[in-house]
């Protein structure tokens, strides 16, 4: 179980109240008569639909898209072939743009229906999907046909790069004051597929609130590319990444803060374990109740610089979802949809100072 010394008075691990919103609900598994309703909004359930697309040309005798197998059939490409090109790849693209916005828009009213969701005026779609042209448009898309069902609530593209986002919210899960007296802090961002771990120039000297804080330096492993991998080996090289970052950012008379937030799937518990929702992590039981990642990420690292190290987890659609607090000032309920392997969603009330 977690070592104490980890817990700091300043920040709660899985908080529902933050220094600038109130986490009403994250994590929500919604499910109907086919399963959990997310998964209709997902990255996969996208390549699903091109593969259905494909199966009926196929039938006809003719695939635009030749021998790729759909799986292999990246952002980038998928993009092209709106823009240039054959048009019935193209035409099969807007297709599948078409029929994944439905699916999107639908799972967005029954969000808007749940208690914890009520009331909600704006929502911010993330995740790796938003990342491409194609998830620009479901987007664009999925915000018409609500807007057409008189629903009033606004969706917008998440406005940094998804990877990035899911590193700049971490500066918002612990009070502003703890970092004046330095430039930059550690952030983790934990999937399913990747692992990224940045150093962010908070830059409080321009804006008090974190809007101009960016990514300084990050490193990234694809863990799933490397097959069966153990989970001690994922925080072994979690560890490594951080380390490195931290003596990148020494060299660089960076004043790194004694603090290192993380965002990661599932439900996180006060005292840093992962209730549920880890099923996806590499290497074995995240779950575990003999397995606590704020604790062993401070046994590796205690100390950064002369202090003793903080850390605070947090789910990571949340996480990613934060790095928009600053501009979402303007209304008081708004919330976070992240598209990728599944979908990670939170719903946030803006504290406005109290």
């Amino acid at each position: 179980m977690a070592d104490t010394k980890i817990l700091t008075p300043v920040a709660a691990h899985g908080a529902a109240r933050l220094p600038s919103v109130v986490v009403d609900s994250y994590n929500v598994e919604l499910k109907d008569d086919e399963g959990f309703l997310g998964d209709r909004a997902s990255k996969t359930a996208f390549v699903e639909i091109i593969d259905n697309w494909r199966k009926a040309l196929r039938k006809a005798g003719d695939d635009p898209f030749g021998d790729t197998p759909t799986d292999e059939l990246g952002k980038k490409q998928l993009d092209e072939f709106l823009t240039k090109g054959d048009p019935e790849a193209a035409g099969l693209v807007h297709g599948a743009v078409e029929e994944f916005a439905q699916e999107l828009a639908l799972v967005i009213r029954r969000f808007l229906k749940l208690k914890a969701w009520a009331g909600t005026e704006r929502i911010v779609i993330g995740g790796g999907f938003r990342a491409s042209r194609i998830g620009e448009l479901a987007i664009g898309r999925a915000s018409v046909i609500l807007k057409a069902d008189k629903i009033k609530t606004e969706l917008v593209p998440i406005r940094n790069d998804p990877d990035e986002a899911g590193l700049l919210g971490a500066g918002h899960l612990a009070p502003a004051w703890m970092f004046k007296a330095h430039d930059a802090i550690l952030a983790v961002d934990i999937g399913g597929s990747n692992i990224r771990a940045g150093v962010i120039d908070l830059n409080l000297k321009k804006k008090t609130d974190l809007s101009k804080s960016c990514v300084w330096k990050y490193e990234l492993w694809r863990h799933a590319e490397e097959g069966d991998i153990k989970r001690e080996n994922a925080i072994d090289n979690l560890v490594g990444m951080l380390e490195r970052l931290i003596d990148k950012a020494h060299r660089e008379k960076f004043k790194l803060a004694p603090f290192i937030g993380i965002g990661c799937p599932g439900m996180i518990e006060p005292d840093g374990s992962i209730d549920r929702g880890g099923q996806n992590l590499p290497g074995g039981n995240w779950e575990s109740s003999r397995f606590n990642l704020p604790a062993r990420l401070h046994e590796a690292i205690p100390r950064i610089g002369d202090d003793d190290t903080a850390i605070v987890l947090h789910n990571d659609a949340v996480v990613q979802g934060l790095s928009e607090a600053p501009f979402m000032q303007d209304v008081d309920h708004w919330a976070v949809l992240t598209i990728g392997t599944g979908l990670g969603n939170a719903r946030f009330t803006n504290r406005n100072g109290e």
